[in-house]
């Protein structure tokens, strides 16, 4: 189901402990390792997942080739790909142990809405800036 309510999304972050980030860049100045940083420093563990990567720590964690080789669960699947991949990351998702799907703003696919809906995934978000999403719902200081 997709999770459009502000109360819905504020439950999921304030829940939420762990997130992987799909598409982590370790260059410091792009947006995903600035949402990342953010989500750090606000007292979430990230988990960087970006193939490219696995050789070096982004943020100071271990970087992993795929959210199936995660070793643990995570809370929130947070996604910097395009659109067109997000089936993929979808597909990869369901064989991990996580429960909320986000896809970054701009981002959407109803593929990957379909794939995750017939799985029974309960917790999917399409199209929102997670970061902008925590400071608005749960740490407006944060603005």
């Amino acid at each position: 189901m997709l999770v459009r309510d502000s109360a819905g999304l504020k439950k999921i972050l304030e829940e939420s402990k762990t997130i992987a980030v799909v598409g982590l860049s370790p260059r410091e100045e792009a947006t995903s390792h600035r949402v990342a940083r953010y989500l750090q420093d606000q007292g979430y563990r990230i988990v960087p997942v970006n193939p490219r990567a696995v050789d070096q720590q982004i943020l100071g964690e271990q970087v992993y080739p795929s959210l199936e080789s995660l070793p643990f669960p995570v809370d929130i699947v947070d996604v910097f790909r395009r659109s067109e991949f997000l089936p993929a990351v979808a597909t990869d998702f369901l064989k991990a142990e996580a429960k909320v799907f986000w896809a970054q703003q701009g981002l959407f696919s109803q593929e990957a809405l379909d794939l995750l809906t017939q799985a029974g995934i309960q917790e999917i978000v399409m199209d929102r800036c997670i970061k902008v999403d925590h400071q608005l719902l749960v740490d407006p200081h944060a603005l």
